[in-house]
C-alpha cells in the first residue's frame, strides 16, 4: 500500500470513544528541558536524563556532609533560643510547636540560601543579557552586600559572561543539569596560570559557579563542586534561550567558584578535567545503585515451610 493510500485511509475512532488529539510539538523556549523530581525530560526527543545534583546527592558523600551541617544547625539554634525552649517545654501544645520549629531550622536556612543563590543568578543573567539589574534586588537590603561584592568581583577581574543558567546534557551518559555560567577573564586565566604552573590561554572559556554557604574565612566550597562542573563540562549538547541546541562549548579543565558572602568574596580554582569526570561517572553508578538495584536486593523474611506428615514419611 502506498503512502498516498495510507493518507486517505479512515482513522475515525470507534463509536463512543474519543481519541485524544496529539500534543503539539514544543516550540521556542518550551523545547528546553526542565528539572522535575530528579530528572530532565527532553520534550523533543523523549530522552529522560538524570539531574546532576540528584546524582551527587545520592551517589557521593554530600549527603553525610549535609546531615552533619543540619545537626550542627539544629544544635546552634537550640542553644541560641534556650529560654524560649524551656518555656515551650512546659505546655504540650507549645512544646510540639517549638519542636517543629526547631527541626525545620535546616530547611529555613536552605530556603534562605536558595533565595540568595537565585538572586545572584538573576544578577548574572542581567549582566549576560546586557539588561539592568532587577529593581527588587537593587532595593533589597539583604541582597545589598551580595550585589556589591558580586559587582566588585566582575570589575576587579574584568569578567565577561557568555552564558548563564544554561541547560546542558549528555545523552550518552544519561544526565543533564543547569550550569551557573561560562566566562572569560584574562586576569583569571593569568592567576590560574600561576596557580597551575602552566600557561592557560588568555581567552580560554571557563566554567563558573557561585556558592553562598559557609563563612568567608572557612571552607564553603566542597569537592562535589568539582564533580558537578566536570559533568557540565563534558555535556554533549547545550540549549540556547530560544530552545535551539548547539554542541557544548569547549571549556578549560579548570574552572572557578565564586564564594560570595555578605562580608566579601573569594575566587576558588576548581579542577574539572577528564580525571574528575571519570570520578563523577563512578558516583553516577553509585547513585544508580541507591535509586535502583539497592531497592530490590533485600527480600522479605522467609517463612518456614510447612511439613505435612505425608511428606515427612
Amino acid at each position: 500500500m502506498t503512502d498516498t493510500a495510507l493518507a486517505g485511509a479512515s482513522t475515525a475512532p470507534a463509536a463512543g470513544r474519543r481519541r485524544k488529539p496529539p500534543a503539539a510539538p514544543p516550540t521556542g523556549a518550551d523545547r528546553i528541558p526542565k528539572p522535575s523530581q530528579g530528572w530532565y525530560r527532553d520534550k523533543v526527543t523523549g530522552d529522560k536524563l538524570r539531574r546532576v545534583t540528584t546524582i551527587l546527592s545520592q551517589g557521593s558523600t554530600k549527603g553525610d556532609v549535609l546531615a552533619l551541617w543540619a545537626a550542627n544547625l539544629v544544635a546552634e539554634t537550640a542553644f541560641a533560643n534556650l529560654p524560649a525552649l524551656v518555656r515551650a517545654s512546659l505546655r504540650m501544645e507549645t512544646r510540639s510547636e517549638m519542636y517543629d520549629w526547631l527541626r525545620h531550622a535546616p530547611l529555613r536556612k536552605k530556603d534562605e540560601r536558595a533565595d540568595i543563590g537565585s538572586a545572584v543568578h538573576r544578577i548574572i543573567e542581567a549582566r549576560v543579557l546586557g539588561e539592568p539589574i532587577p529593581a527588587d534586588l537593587v532595593s533589597d537590603p539583604e541582597m545589598a552586600p551580595y550585589l556589591a561584592h558580586f559587582l566588585r568581583f566582575v570589575e576587579e577581574w574584568q569578567v565577561e559572561f557568555e552564558a548563564s543558567e544554561m541547560v546542558v546534557g549528555n545523552r550518552t551518559a544519561g544526565y543533564a543539569g543547569t550550569l551557573d555560567y561560562l566566562l572569560r577573564s584574562h586576569l583569571i586565566t593569568a592567576a590560574l596560570s600561576a596557580y597551575l604552573g602552566t600557561a592557560v590561554p588568555a581567552e580560554a572559556l571557563l566554567m563558573g559557579d557561585t556558592k553562598t554557604g559557609g563563612e568567608l574565612d572557612v571552607k564553603g566550597v566542597y569537592p562535589e563542586a568539582s564533580l558537578q562542573m566536570s559533568a557540565y563540562r563534558k555535556a554533549e549538547v547545550a540549549w540556547l534561550r530560544d530552545g535551539s541546541t548547539v554542541p557544548m562549548p569547549a571549556t578549560h579543565s579548570h574552572g572557578v567558584v565564586l564564594h560570595l558572602r555578605p562580608e566579601g568574596y573569594r575566587l576558588i580554582p576548581v579542577a574539572c578535567g577528564d580525571d574528575v569526570f571519570a570520578a563523577f561517572r563512578i558516583v553516577q553508578q553509585a547513585a544508580d545503585w541507591v535509586s535502583g538495584l539497592s531497592k530490590t536486593v533485600v527480600g522479605q523474611a522467609l517463612a518456614l515451610p510447612t511439613i505435612t506428615e505425608e511428606r515427612a514419611a
